[in-house]
């Protein structure tokens, strides 16, 4: 073997490397709102606070991923497809991070709401939650597969969570206007909510990124919305 196929290889390797941190990522943020919603629905608070704590883990992967990068850039230099390739694993380990977050602040909240009596509205969360648990794992599949098809279907559905989070935070508003007594439930499940809509948003920066990888720019046309929360 050659220097030039030697450092071809050494590349490709420390490439799948990144892959594989990015897939542990996205299955520790898929379990993490798994849990989450979990917790909420068996209004456990010891389980929620295990959830938070859990956190840590995919924070210690996206800096591993930031510093693999970064060796990458320095020691390699990669050009064209690779760069991008280099590029989007820093921006999807990024994203995967605030999905980490944002799961870690439903179950946050559910330690608070257990402290109200429970009210029905409540189950809409675990809806919420699996459609954005689909969004993510189209998206993950999307980027390790290469598959711009998928990822712009991504991109498309992410409209759906959208129209969910606005009918569900319309939902709460009548809740709170006939029983002043829900408000301050509701309003925790209203930033629980929107956590998992911010959750699909970032699945479609994933979306965004896949396809910048296989093809060189970015999705043409605005994205499609469906918040209508502040109208």
């Amino acid at each position: 073997m050659n220097t030039h196929d030697h450092i071809l290889k050494s590349f490709d390797s420390e490439l799948d490397r990144l892959y594989d941190e990015i897939k542990q990522m996205g299955e520790l943020a898929t379990a993490q709102l798994n849990a989450a919603v979990d917790v909420l629905g068996r209004r456990d608070s010891n389980a929620a606070a295990r959830v938070v704590a859990n956190d840590d883990a995919i924070d210690a992967l996206e800096n591993t991923i930031s510093m693999d990068v970064l060796k990458l850039l320095a020691l390699r230099q990669p050009m064209a497809r690779d760069l991008r390739e280099v590029y989007a694993a820093l921006r999807i380990s990024s994203d995967i991070e605030r999905i980490g977050d944002y799961a870690s602040n439903v179950a946050k909240r559910s330690i608070v709401l257990n402290n109200s009596p429970a009210i029905p509205a409540s189950g809409r969360i675990a809806r919420l939650a699996k459609t954005a648990n689909t969004l993510l794992a189209d998206a993950l599949k999307a980027y390790a597969e290469s598959d711009a098809e998928l990822a712009a279907k991504v991109r498309d559905a992410d409209a759906d969570l959208d129209a969910m989070y606005t009918s569900f935070f319309r939902e709460l508003v009548t809740y709170m206007m006939e029983d002043p007594r829900t408000i301050g439930a509701c309003t925790h499940l209203m930033f629980m909510a929107k956590n998992i809509e911010r959750i699909g948003d970032h699945a479609t920066n994933i979306a965004e990124n896949t396809w910048f990888v296989v093809h060189g720019d970015m999705p043409e046309g605005e994205r499609k919305k469906e918040d209508r929360t502040s109208e």
